[in-house]
């Protein structure tokens, strides 16, 4: 178990070593991909180890090694910047919700207010270490056999997890950490929070990440990954043993996670993937295999799995139901407040002390703190990013199709989580696609002023 805060601190320095001394920003990915998908459980670890001290350094190191990254590359860069549509979409939504922490809005203060604001605006500076990186720095495809590597060892503990029907959490601090930190009590019969199980007493598991609902979203990623890494000249597949093991293993995390949105997302993703490939076979399979599971729930399946099913269709499964009423506590409060309500009044610093309005939904969480106009800029960012892969992939060749490949499947897997969790607070895919985003910007081939 100590091992587990070793590694993220390990690849932490070694990260902004790489990325400080030897001016190489790109390893930044190396603690994004080795530290961010352990991060809560090597925090929780560390604080039932007695080292509580240290949590809030913890806590800043994926902040840390995202601006040392980035005040490297404007250090280094020779020549100006030309906005792209992209760039200029992500600069507005910062700018617009950066207003929020100056007006007198909401009922936090100052410092609650810039809490909340880095919770809902740090992706731009992401965004922009992935932008301003040099792409032929990138060696995309060691970073992508790096992420599949971690969905191997996500479901090697997913699998110790199972064998013995306990949550790695139980062992980890989890549920004082959580209490703690986040103000979030100990719940379900588990001892650990709902989210660790089903309405009707399924476990879900969650591997080394923080929670099964992020497993899921994780694992979106990594099968996006494997498709492009699998995908070769003129769209043929041509898989490896390696790219076949990460396969099977992404299908135990998907399973075992227990999460309906990423469940039917994975299988979104290889539907896209069929799509943009022109896999006319794929798509017969697709259709036919959605009919005959569809005769099959009607007449076939009983039992738990269909209770879990039904209940998710008719929302009378009791989380279900719970989205829909956070759903609808947001909606109303946008209405009544169109322009938000203040940064902090959906999300973890209204969550903190059982205040929250809404939740349960990205776009919504945004809309009650800054307003639709602010919803409007994430969903033309996120429309733009996916136009902008889908064009790539269609145009170009090589390094920037596979890129464009693998982050309009998980941008398009992605989704049905946006629309049912806060899913920016999953560090690890976070990270990681706004990253990709970035740099896929900086690959298009437009011309830029040679000198400052």
């Amino acid at each position: 178990m100590f091992l587990l805060p070793c590694i993220f601190l390990l690849s932490f320095m070694v990260a902004l070593w790489r990325t400080v001394v030897r001016h190489k920003p790109e390893n930044s990915l190396l603690f994004f991909i080795f530290g961010l998908p352990i991060y809560i459980t090597a925090l929780s670890l560390s604080y039932l180890y007695g080292f509580s001290k240290w949590i809030p350094f913890l806590q800043a190191t994926k902040e840390i090694i995202v601006l040392a990254a980035l005040i490297i590359l404007l250090i280094n860069r020779k020549t100006k910047l030309v906005l792209q549509p992209l760039d200029k979409l992500v600069l507005a939504f910062f700018l617009y919700n950066f207003i929020y922490i100056l007006i007198p809005v909401g009922s936090f203060g100052f410092f609650e207010k810039l809490l909340a604001f880095k919770g809902l605006c740090f992706f731009p500076f992401i965004y922009f270490t992935g932008r301003l990186m040099n792409p032929i720095q990138v060696d995309l495809n060691k970073y992508f056999h790096y992420i599949c590597l971690i969905s191997i060892m996500a479901a090697v503990v997913l699998l110790g997890e199972v064998y013995h029907n306990e949550h790695l959490q139980i062992h980890t601090g989890y549920a004082v950490f959580s209490e703690r930190f986040f103000g979030q009590e100990a719940s379900g019969n588990y001892g650990l929070s709902w989210t660790f199980e089903t309405s009707n007493g399924i476990k879900r598991f969650a591997s080394f990440f923080s929670q099964p609902l992020e497993m899921g979203a994780n694992t979106l990623l990594a099968i996006s990954v494997i498709t492009a890494l699998a995908t070769g000249y003129k769209n043929k597949i041509k898989p490896d043993t390696f790219t076949w093991f990460a396969f099977a293993m992404t299908l135990l995390c998907i399973y075992f996670a227990f999460s309906r949105a990423a469940f039917a997302s994975y299988f979104i993703i290889l539907y896209t993937y069929a799509h943009v490939t022109k896999r006319t076979l794929w798509l017969k399979i697709f259709h036919y295999g959605f009919l005959v599971t569809v005769i099959a729930f009607l007449f076939y399946i009983s039992g738990d799995v269909y209770e879990f099913i039904a209940g998710t269709i008719d929302f009378s499964d009791s989380s279900s139901a719970f989205h829909i009423l956070q759903w609808l506590d947001g909606i109303t409060a946008i209405q009544t407040s169109p322009f938000g309500m203040g940064l902090g009044m959906s999300g973890r610093v209204s969550g903190e002390i059982g205040a929250n309005i809404g939740g349960e939904n990205q776009l919504i969480i945004i809309g009650v703190q800054t307003g639709l106009i602010s919803v409007g800029l994430y969903i033309a960012i996120y429309i733009y990013t996916i136009h902008l892969c889908f064009t790539s992939f269609r145009k170009y060749k090589g390094k920037i199709k596979k890129l464009a490949l693998a982050l309009l499947l998980v941008k398009t897997g992605m989704i049905m989580p946006t629309l049912t969790a806060n899913a920016e607070s999953y560090n690890y895919v976070a990270y990681i696609t706004w990253f990709f985003a970035g740099l896929l910007v900086s690959m298009q081939p437009t011309p830029e002023p040679k000198t400052l």
